[in-house]
C-alpha cells in the first residue's frame, strides 16, 4: 500500500543500520486464524471489508468503495461493533495502486470519526450475514482490541543517513580507524587485500555501533510521547531506522514537537521522514483463514 506523506520533520541526511527496542510497552495485538463461512464471494456479489469499528446503529460513509465504481460504504452491525464494507462483484482484488488507494481512502475517512481496526487488503465475504457470524464468533476479542486502540493513532518514522559521509567522519574521529587508514596510505598498502579487509571490518563495526546509538537516542527522545513502538526492517542501505509509533490522539502535537526536536538536534547528519496519522496497522493484525465448505 502506498503511504501518503503527511509531514516531514526538519532537516535532512542519510544511511544504514538496524532498529532497536520499543519506546514503550508493546501493545501489539493479534487476532488470527478464525474461520470464514464456506464458499467465497462469486460473480453474483460479495462484501469487501475495510475494518472494524464500534457502532450501535448502521452507518453510511458515502460512495467510495473499492473496484472503481464508487460503491456505497456502509456498516454491517452486530451488537455494538460493526464491519465497514462495500458490495462488490469481484472476489480477488489485485493490489494495484488504484485499489490500494481506494482501500486506504475508506479507512482514512472512517478514522476521522471512529477508531478503526483495519483489515488486510483484499478481505471479501460472501454476505452480510456471514460477516455478522464472524463478528459474533470473535466479539469479545474485537471489543478488547477496540478498547486498547481507542483514541490512538499510528505514525511512521524512517531515518536515513549518508554512509559515505559517516565513513569519512569515522576516519577522522575514530582514533583506531584513523591510525590504521594513515598507516595503509603511508605504506602504500591500498592494494593489500588483508589490510583493506581489516579496515573494512573496523569501519563496519564502528558504523553498526554508531547507528545503534542514534536509534537508541531517537527512541529515548520519543519514549515519553508515545504509547508503544514497533521496529520494522530498514529498507535499503541508507536507512538506519524504520519504526511505527502508537500515539494518543490528544498527544499528536507533543509527538510532532518531539520528532522535530530530535530531527533538529541531528541537523544535516540524519534525514527524518515522518508520516501519518494512520490507523494502527503495525499494532493490530487480523488475519482471516478461509475454510471452504466441501461439496456434499
Amino acid at each position: 500500500m502506498e503511504n501518503r506523506q503527511r509531514r516531514t520533520a526538519t532537516k535532512p541526511q542519510r544511511k544504514t543500520a538496524k532498529a532497536e527496542k520499543s519506546a514503550a510497552e508493546d501493545v501489539h495485538v493479534r487476532i488470527t486464524e478464525f474461520p470464514l463461512p464456506p464458499e467465497p464471494a462469486t460473480a453474483e456479489g460479495g462484501r469487501y471489508v475495510y475494518g472494524i469499528i464500534e457502532a450501535k446503529q448502521p452507518l453510511s460513509f458515502g460512495k467510495m468503495g473499492i473496484g472503481g465504481a464508487g460503491a456505497p460504504v456502509y456498516t454491517v452491525n452486530f451488537q455494538d461493533i460493526a464491519a465497514v464494507v462495500s458490495k462488490t462483484s469481484v472476489y480477488i482484488f489485485d493490489p494495484t495502486r488504484e485499489n490500494a488507494l481506494a482501500h486506504e481512502h475508506v479507512i482514512e475517512t472512517v478514522m476521522k470519526t471512529h477508531t478503526i481496526i483495519p483489515m488486510s487488503f483484499g478481505t471479501v465475504f460472501r454476505t452480510d450475514d456471514d460477516i455478522r457470524e464472524v463478528l459474533r464468533s470473535i466479539y469479545a476479542s474485537l471489543k478488547d482490541v477496540l478498547k486498547q486502540m481507542e483514541g490512538k493513532l499510528e505514525f511512521g518514522l524512517k531515518v536515513n543517513w549518508d554512509r559515505d559521509r559517516i565513513i569519512e567522519e569515522l576516519k577522522d574521529a575514530d582514533e583506531e580507524i584513523r591510525r590504521f587508514h594513515q598507516e595503509i596510505t603511508r605504506k602504500h598498502l591500498q592494494s593489500t587485500y588483508f589490510a583493506r579487509m581489516q579496515l573494512g571490518r573496523m569501519i563496519d563495526k564502528a558504523l553498526s555501533e554508531r547507528s545503534a546509538q542514534y536509534v537508541r537516542d531517537i527512541y529515548e527522545a520519543l519514549r515519553g510521547v508515545c504509547v508503544a513502538s514497533r521496529d520494522n526492517k530498514p529498507i535499503g542501505d541508507k536507512m538506519i531506522m524504520n519504526a511505527a509509533f502508537l500515539v494518543e490522539r490528544e498527544r499528536e502535537n507533543d509527538f510532532d514537537a518531539a520528532v522535530n526536536k530530535i530531527a533538529k538536534h541531528y541537523g544535516e547528519l540524519l534525514n527524518f521522514k515522518y508520516t501519518g496519522p494512520w490507523p494502527p496497522y503495525n499494532f493490530v493484525n487480523i488475519r482471516l483463514k478461509l475454510e471452504r465448505g466441501t461439496a456434499s
